[in-house]
């Protein structure tokens, strides 16, 4: 019960923060294009706690605390991009009882260019997010460095059937540089049945191997069951923490979170051509359970006050980022509902010069809500499975 209560509040507060982060994005954009705005809100539901700013806001923390919005004057379809005949409807109401002028502060009103900036800057803002954060670890801790050398070889492995030999040193993978043990581990782990070439030191000689990992499921006391790229050594090194100065922080930062993005677009290529198994996908119950875990480990085997709560700060702050990262890009993609769905209705606006039939945006709002709830509930249950909770529960009938 500790732990499954120690999973629930952390999962709240990384989603809380990453989510209002997300809305802040929207929001300042929105407010810098002088957009009427009446909500914010914090989660969904029935509102625990409200008020209004000068500007008449309501700031609002709602009782289901598994996302936000924000609520722009006069938003009343779900889709947020009415047809021209809603547009015509609602100007000639909105001029008739605020007058002329007051059309400039109404979102549908604003150039399409303008629409785009707003409904791009949530995601933007989680990027931005996801920098900042890592700037500042790689400041105040440094990125792990570490000559990566091959302690051992399973027989019959993928490392073994390459050529890989003890006291090789890894240097590159398909033309990148290896900078730790852990660049090894997370490359090959999403390209299982893919030929990697690795550039490898040995004595004298520098060589290139080519090995393909194999699929193999594995028990991760986070992640649960889990089936990645094995390449069958062990890898050992003395390593250190390299600190960044705080001038190379950012753009140290930034290419980070690139090739986070880069990485889960490949991932999810292979699981949408169907050369990754499709009950890898992980939801909600995936990000409580990794939350809460990595809140106990921070806190197990601390030597005192101090030292636990840096090192909370510190893993829930990186869980952030990551998080931060993975919803920014599921919320470009073109999916109705998410942000990148509203970004491809006003590319469509900018080329036709005019918005798209109401009837067909409410078709693909349909489509798009749809699609989301059974990603949600096959994420959810491939969750289920991973951690056992199926298995579990049969074993008590049993």
């Amino acid at each position: 019960m500790i732990g499954l209560l120690i999973a629930i509040v952390s999962m709240v507060i990384v989603l809380s923060v990453v989510v209002t982060v997300h809305e802040l994005g929207h929001y300042w954009a929105a407010r810098a294009c002088g957009v009427a705005i009446d909500r914010f809100s914090i989660g969904f539901g029935a509102p625990l706690i409200s008020w209004r700013d000068k500007h008449g806001v309501e700031w609002r923390i709602a009782s289901i605390p598994l996302g936000g919005y924000v609520r722009f004057a006069g938003d009343e379809n779900a889709a947020s991009v009415p047809d021209q005949n809603d547009l015509d409807a609602m100007k000639r109401e909105i001029a008739d009882r605020e007058g002329a002028a007051a059309l400039k502060q109404y979102f549908h009103f604003k150039p399409v260019w303008q629409r785009a900036i707003i409904a791009a800057a949530g995601p933007i803002a989680n990027f931005i997010l996801a920098i900042l954060v890592f700037a500042v670890m790689q400041v105040a801790i440094g990125d792990l460095k570490t000559q990566v050398i091959v302690q051992a070889i399973e027989p019959k492995s993928a490392a073994a059937a390459a050529g890989f030999k003890p006291a090789d040193v890894i240097v590159k993978m398909d033309g990148r540089a290896v900078e730790s043990y852990r660049d090894v581990a997370a490359y090959v782990s999403l390209r299982a049945k893919l030929p990697v070439q690795f550039t490898v030191q040995r004595a004298q000689q520098t060589l290139e191997l080519t090995a393909t990992p194999t699929l193999v499921e594995q028990k991760d006391e986070i992640a649960g069951r889990v089936k990645v790229g094995r390449l069958g050594v062990s890898l050992g090194g003395r390593g250190y923490f390299e600190r960044s100065s705080v001038w190379m922080a950012i753009p140290r930062a930034t290419v980070q979170v690139w090739d986070m993005l880069k990485t889960i677009g490949f991932y999810l290529g292979r699981l949408v051509t169907g050369q990754l198994p499709a009950d890898q996908i992980s939801g909600i119950i995936g990000i409580g359970k990794t939350a809460g875990a990595v809140t106990q480990a921070s806190v197990e085997g601390a030597p005192d006050l101090k030292t636990m709560i840096i090192r909370t700060v510190a893993s829930q702050a990186i869980l952030i980022a990551s998080l931060s990262v993975s919803i920014g890009f599921m919320n470009l993609l073109p999916i109705p509902v998410l942000d990148g769905g509203h970004l491809l209705l006003y590319a469509y606006e900018a080329v036709f010069r005019r918005p798209l039939r109401a009837d067909f945006q409410a078709a693909g709002f349909r489509a798009g809500l749809a699609l989301i709830l059974c990603f949600m509930l096959f994420a959810a249950w491939n969750d289920l499975n991973r951690y056992d909770v199926f298995k579990f529960i049969g074993g008590l009938f049993t």
